[in-house]
């Protein structure tokens, strides 16, 4: 075993190791194989930048189920892989363009998109680097990108395939334009925000009358392109002016009066309502079932165009709002303005106001899809972790509607249809025509649209495994085991994996689906650079070390939490990792003086010559064990490193290494046995932190003087198992209750600022004979580990005089302070404590007593309030019964 440094330097371990588990091939899965399957496929981060605290905690959570399940024998494939993109990075690309004057327009759509190909290249290369910085244990040779050869034609057949079934179609509709863009949005991508507005009332006047209809809007710019004012049809407050018209003030035109039933609720505002089909979707719906003209009046910058009055065009929505409503004021037209709450649909990416508008486009007929996907939730085909998730799921999938999935942009997977000019057929093919298919003639043009960046996606799970070719990889590892991923993109991509899955797989695409949850700072907020609050994964990693930073992320997940990330929970775990490597320090120091020994795994043979500290050291370990693969079975991450920390922490270097110091300086064959039990113990406890913590684990692991290694690294080696012949439930109690005397006594130390050099008399009453043995028994122990020089332990002690008290398990301590400390200096620090909780007891029975309080308080509250009072009365009853022994 080769002597650790005697610092530990994350910095010079993670840097050596990665590139040798890459090299010697750890991480490859075989296509192949006797072992069991499991697959994970990465959430493909964009090409868009660096990587953010969000996907480190995605990979941290990822890769420490991969190799838990690698370690338990599995056949694991993580499928790495990135997302082009679409929007995002053409907004980038496009942002770095304009820094040197240059528009997309002007270089033209092959060398624009020559372009984002480079910052692809040089992006991809950047998230490689900082996800080898994590230690992710994907498999770097089947990378995958969503716009490679291999994805490219999957996603041109999945099209091609659903437009065949019927399942794609092309038409005009009312869609989410983004003029910050240029192109339209999903239902998904529209972010609403609640604003404060106004709420114009309009008068239009009726044609040949003095009678005026008033509208309520709060959009007055859009009445330029108004093709209708809706009545209900029942209202007797206008049924005669149904068939009739209004003049639409500004613009000259007449427009009819029309009763509708379903747009117009009679209750509400003036019962009178301006129809715009192009720039409103329930009033497009409306246009549609009246049949009313259209009037598109704003260009794809959201500026009035030539279909509206010569006074209005070119001014942006907003400019031509104020005009408008200047001029009905000049008119006399504006009635009155209130203000008004509105929520207000944003692009999501620009954050600009999203435009209604009519437009031709692609479309998914999602409902055939939804409905297996829902089904085989149902059956638990697929299951969520979290319930709460799952109806979420449920809720979405059934109130689903058709998909939208073209898009104005440049940059992704171009649509694989092309229009005739001649006879204007729409030609969709998996390969590039020549001609029309059915007329034969060569004039024919591709659409210039680009799909929507999560239709590729939706096909990662079977796309990234080689479909649609039949490959031995996609046999042996789809369905994939579990979708890891944050809450944000669950109808985004989970919710469309699940329907493209089933539809062209016939299974579904993963077997479990975890949601882990938002990563915010230590005071609950989003992180934002407008904060200044934003932790970058790559500094922690470089100030605390990754293993720190995954065992915090890990240590600080649960299901319907956000999780408070915070720099001091950082330095703790980087604590953690220091105090591992000291502990393996010190068993290194104590092997004994021949350096080339190696030690023998402990076997039920070894049973019988092993202390009781040993065995309950074993105990332990088998306990950890236990906890930590079924809190990793149900992906309670939380469990999983509270017992790993505890374990390592609480019971190995905190309490075993102490309990072996008599036994190593007595020498001889006792030493021996604990020299073998301190080495397996630590074998397997880092094989447990491995998945956690995997660069500090395998740089001790692989320098532990083991007689049998069944691996050449911890990544390979084998994940603990329980083992009954090694379990002692009986020395697990005792040395429990020894180990409460101790800290016990240690409690009496502290509080009473007792040095940890005065030796001490210490009387222990015990609950039953067997208990008195055992504390008998440990008086070597009491004296190493408390400085106890005179013990006396009993069944029912007396509380002896001028003593202290602490509970220990089912035992009693008592701690004879005459000689040790000041006693009346004592009895006087009680006596203050005694006036404080006076004080404090009466506040809390006089808040309790009070009826309203109790009545309108949460319950939760009151409870809290009453536990303070009950904790504060045994406190200083405690503190009673100590001033009455202190004073003899």
């Amino acid at each position: 075993m080769s002597e650790l440094s005697k610092a530990y330097e994350h910095q010079d371990i993670e840097k050596r190791w990665y590139p040798i588990w890459v090299d010697k091939g750890y991480f490859h899965a075989a296509d192949t194989s006797d072992k069991p399957a499991y697959c994970i496929v990465i959430p493909p981060p964009n090409v868009t930048g660096s990587l953010h605290i969000g996907h480190a905690l995605t990979v941290t959570i990822e890769d420490i189920l991969t190799r838990w399940r690698r370690m338990q024998g599995h056949n694991t494939l993580w499928m790495p892989g990135t997302d082009h993109a679409g929007i995002a990075t053409q907004m980038v690309v496009e942002r770095e363009l304009q820094k040197e004057g240059v528009s997309r327009f002007d270089l033209g759509r092959d060398a624009f998109i020559a372009k984002v190909w480079e910052w692809k290249d040089k992006y991809h290369a950047r998230i490689t680097e900082q996800l080898k910085v994590m230690g992710v244990s994907v498999d770097w040779e089947r990378e995958r990108f969503t716009m490679d050869e291999g994805l490219s034609r999957a996603v041109r057949k999945v099209f091609v395939d659903l437009y065949k079934d019927g399942l794609i179609y092309r038409e005009q509709r009312m869609v989410n334009w983004s003029p910050g863009i240029h192109t339209v949005l999903s239902d998904l991508e529209v972010e609403h925000r609640d604003m404060k507005g106004s709420l114009w009332h309009i008068a239009y006047p009726v044609t040949g009358s003095d009678e005026r209809l008033v509208v309520a809007t709060t959009r007055p710019e859009t009445m330029l392109g108004d093709t209708a004012v809706a009545v209900h049809p029942d209202d007797p407050r206008y049924q005669h002016l149904l068939g009739r018209t209004v003049d639409l003030p500004l613009t000259g035109r007449q427009i009819p009066i029309i009763g509708d039933s379903i747009l117009v609720d009679m209750a509400f505002g003036t019962g009178a309502v301006k129809v715009t089909p192009g720039h409103d979707f329930n009033d497009f719906e409306t246009g549609r079932r009246h049949d009313l003209p259209i009037i598109s009046i704003f260009d794809k910058d959201a500026r009035v165009n030539d279909a509206a009055p010569e006074a209005y065009r070119g001014l942006d929505r907003y400019e031509a709002r104020k005009r408008v409503v200047a001029d009905l004021d000049a008119q006399g037209l504006l009635v009155e303005v209130k203000e008004h709450a509105l929520s207000l649909g944003h692009c999501q990416r620009t954050g600009v106001p999203v435009e209604p508008i009519v437009s031709d486009q692609w479309y998914v007929k999602i409902q055939p899809l939804a409905d297996p996907a829902i089904e085989a939730v149902e059956q638990g085909r697929t299951k969520f972790t979290s319930e709460e998730w799952e109806k979420v799921y449920f809720q979405w999938m059934r109130n689903i509607r058709d998909w939208c999935i073209s898009r104005q942009l440049w940059w992704g997977h171009q649509i694989p249809a092309w229009y005739c000019d001649t006879c204007q057929h729409v030609t969709v093919a998996m390969d590039d025509p020549t001609a029309c298919e059915q007329c034969g003639s060569e004039s024919i043009r591709q659409d210039p649209d680009v799909l929507d960046t999560w239709f590729s996606s939706g096909l990662w799970p079977f796309s990234t495994l080689g479909w649609p070719d039949e490959t031995p990889a996609l046999k042996t590892f789809y369905p994939t085991a579990v979708m890891e991923t944050g809450f944000d993109i669950l109808f985004f991509w989970v919710a469309r994996m699940m329907m493209f899955g089933l539809r062209f797989m016939g299974d579904v695409p993963f077997k479990t689906v975890y949601m882990h949850p938002m990563v915010r700072d230590e005071k609950g907020q989003k992180m934002s650079k407008t904060r200044n609050n934003v932790i970058d994964p790559l500094v922690m990693t470089e100030e605390y070390g990754a293993d720190a930073l995954r065992f915090t992320l890990a240590a600080l997940v649960t299901q319907g939490h956000d999780l408070k990330l915070s720099k001091d929970r950082l330095a703790g775990y980087r604590a953690f990792a220091n105090k591992i490597w000291n502990a393996t320090r010190y068993v290194q120091m104590n092997l004994g003086d021949d350096a080339s020994a190696v030690f023998a795994p402990i076997t039920a043979a070894d049973v019988a010559s092993l202390s009781l500290a040993d065995r309950w050291v074993l105990t332990k370990l088998d306990e950890a064990v236990a906890s930590v693969t079924e809190a990793l079975e149900r992906f309670d991450f939380l469990a999983a490193t509270t017992a790993v920390h505890a374990f390592f922490w609480g019971v190995y270097c905190d309490w075993y290494i102490e309990l072996t110091k008599a036994d190593l300086k007595e020498g001889g064959p006792a030493a021996e046995t604990t020299r073998r039990v301190l080495v397996h113990v630590l074998d397997q406890a880092l094989r447990l932190l491995h998945p956690f913590m995997p660069y500090i684990s395998e740089e001790i692991w692989t320098n532990l003087p083991l007689a049998e290694r069944d691996a050449e690294s911890l990544v390979i080696a084998a994940w603990p198992k329980r083992d009954e012949a090694l379990r002692d439930a009986h020395a697990g109690a005792l040395v429990d209750q020894v180990v409460d005397v101790i800290n016990a006594v240690r409690t009496v130390r502290g509080e009473n600022q007792i040095s940890p050099k005065t030796e001490l008399t210490v009387v222990v009453a015990a609950p039953d004979e067997d208990t008195v043995a055992l504390v008998e028994d440990a008086r070597g122990y009491l004296a190493h580990l408390a400085r106890v020089t005179d013990l006396t332990a009993g069944v029912g002690l007396a509380r002896p005089k001028k003593s202290a008290v602490a509970v220990a398990g089912r035992c009693t301590v008592y701690v004879l302070l005459e000689g040790v400390i000041d006693l009346a200096e004592e009895v006087a620090r009680l006596e203050k404590a005694v006036a404080k909780l006076d004080k404090d007891i009466k506040g809390l029975s006089g808040k309790l007593g009070n009826e309203a309080f109790v009545k309108n308080a949460p319950a939760e509250v009151v409870a809290e309030q009453q536990k303070r009072l009950d904790d504060a009365s045994s406190q200083r009853a405690t503190y009673l019964e100590s001033i009455e022994s202190l004073r003899g």
